[in-house]
Order: structure tokens, then C-alpha cells, then sequence
């Protein structure tokens, strides 16, 4: 029997079978000898072993598309980044810095701003110069007035989405908006899952509609960019694409040089400075990591 885990804790994994419900499984013997991890989103196959009480044995997973480090998960379609319009205003060095992630694992990403409803015409506009010419997706939102929600759930429909972003943005009021009352296809989830005493932050996917799920993933305020080299770090700014090769130094890194072409298109406007300076600042941090 296929189906995807929606959580894991401690040694259980609970998985998820279209028509069936939620199973509590553990994992064979063989993953930790293989030291094999299941990660939440891996699609596994279970054995039932005791359909009543919807027990299982995790068997096998089937290969991953992809995973990520933090938060452990595998599978993930796309990411929806949600930061406030206004209230607390986006940090964008921290917002740049998640699109890094995603770029160097080739995950879409669609950046979804709430709070519209009491922002300025102007702090909307300012996104759109930002995100918009770099090929992002953009959705203006408000939890509040439920502006939007419709279009936010139309892009999740099909996908499993890691949904992040900092705290005091409503992404807890969104994501309320977005799941219906049965947070899976039995009402078992909650009661399952909720019983014992775990009261730690785990990633958990959460059932929207058929093949859809977000998942909340915890730990998003502090995102290092550090376990790459500096020189790759222009590969994952949209923008600088279609500029590569137009610079006068092979190799350019779009710092120091002379004749940077990217230099050029930030000083006529064409890319914002706001992400070429959140650009020089992780630039930097490879630089001086690179020392130690």
C-alpha cells in the first residue's frame, strides 16, 4: 500500500493513504542499519498491520525528488514565502536569502504578502518593483478580509507546499483560511497525532484537497547561507541570468570588478538595489567563511 508521511515523531511515522486514512507506522530495521532517515513527504509503501487500529511497518521509500536540510522534508512541489505587506515591514535580506535555498534546489517558489488591507498603495507598489521583474510569482493578500485566499488556493491545488515565513506575518491566520475542518481525509489526524506529550515543533504536512498539502515549517527567522562557495552564489539571483557573459572579466563576480554588466543594470535600475546589496552582503559572508 502507497502513501506519503504526513508527520514523524518519535519513531512513528504516520502516513497518509488516499481512501484509506492515517496509519501509525515504524520503520523497518533495515533503515537504521542503512541509516536511512524517512523524512516527512517521502512517498513510502507500509504494510497493514492491523487495519482496525490503522497500525503499519514503513517498507520501503520511493526515490525522492527532493529534500531539504532544514526542516527535513522531501518531495516538496513548490514554496509559498509569506511576509507581511506592512506590520512588521518584510526583511528582505532574510526573505532574499530563503530564495537562495530554493534556487540551488530547483524549487518554485510564489512570494505571498498579507496584510493588505492595511497597507499603503506605495509599500505594495515597492514589492512589485523588487520581486516582480526577478520572475516570482506575487500574491497580495489579506487574512482579514479573505482577499485573495482563493488565488493562494488555486496555486497549492495538486502541489505539496512548504509553506514558511517569520513570525507576526498571520501565516497562521492564512493557513486556517486554507484547510478545511477535516485536516485529512478521516478526521483521525488530530486525535492520533495529539495524543501523547510531544509538544515539540515538528514539520508536519497538513491535507488541503486531493494530492495537496502545505506543510508549516518551523525554524525559519535565522537562514545562513553558508554551505556553498561564494562564486556560485550569482547562479541563484534570477536577475544576474541573462547578463552572464556581459561582463568585461570572464568569472565577474558582480562585486569589485570594472565593467560589470550587473553593476550597470543595478545603477540603470533595471535590477533593484535592494536585492544586489542583500546580494554583496551574502557575497561577503562566503568571503570571510572562506578564512576560518
Amino acid at each position: 500500500m502507497k502513501g506519503k508521511i504526513v508527520k514523524g515523531i518519535a519513531g512513528f511515522y504516520y502516513v497518509n493513504v488516499a481512501g484509506s486514512g492515517l496509519y501509525e507506522c515504524k520503520a523497518k530495521g533495515i533503515f537504521r542499519k542503512e541509516k536511512i532517515k524517512p523524512l516527512v513527504g517521502d512517498e513510502v509503501e507500509i504494510e497493514v498491520l492491523d487495519e482496525a487500529e490503522k497500525t503499519g511497518s514503513l517498507e520501503r521509500i520511493l526515490p525522492r525528488r527532493n529534500e531539504l536540510i532544514r526542516p527535513a522534508v522531501a518531495n516538496i512541489d513548490q514554496a509559498l514565502v509569506i511576509f507581511a505587506v506592512t506590520d512588521p515591514k518584510p526583511h528582505f535580506n532574510l526573505l532574499d536569502r530563503f530564495l537562495v535555498m530554493m534556487e540551488r534546489k530547483e524549487i518554485p517558489v510564489v512570494l505571498c504578502f498579507n496584510k493588505r488591507d492595511i497597507a499603503k498603495p506605495e509599500e505594495a507598489r515597492t514589492l512589485r518593483e523588487i520581486y516582480v521583474p526577478c520572475g516570482y510569482p506575487l500574491i497580495l493578500a489579506s487574512a482579514l478580509t479573505t482577499e485573495n485566499i482563493e488565488c493562494i488556493r488555486e496555486v497549492l491545488r495538486g502541489k505539496t507546499t512548504a509553506v514558511a515565513g517569520p513570525s507576526g506575518v498571520g501565516k497562521s491566520s492564512l493557513i486556517n483560511l486554507l484547510q478545511p475542518e477535516a485536516r485529512m481525509e478521516t478526521g483521525s489526524i488530530s486525535r492520533k497525532i495529539a495524543r501523547g506529550k510531544h509538544t515539540t515543533r515538528h514539520s508536519e504536512l497538513i491535507y488541503i484537497e486531493e494530492d495537496s498539502y502545505i506543510m508549516d515549517t518551523p525554524g525559519f527567522s535565522s537562514l545562513y547561507v553558508q554551505d556553498f562557495e561564494k562564486e556560485e552564489l550569482k547562479h541563484y539571483f534570477r536577475e544576474f541570468r541573462p547578463l552572464e557573459g556581459h561582463c568585461r572579466f570572464n568569472g565577474c563576480s558582480h562585486v569589485h570588478e570594472p565593467g560589470c554588466a550587473v553593476k550597470e543594470a543595478v545603477e540603470d535600475g533595471e535590477i533593484h538595489r535592494v536585492r544586489y546589496e542583500n546580494y554583496v552582503e551574502m557575497y561577503r559572508e562566503l568571503q570571510e567563511k572562506r578564512k576560518y
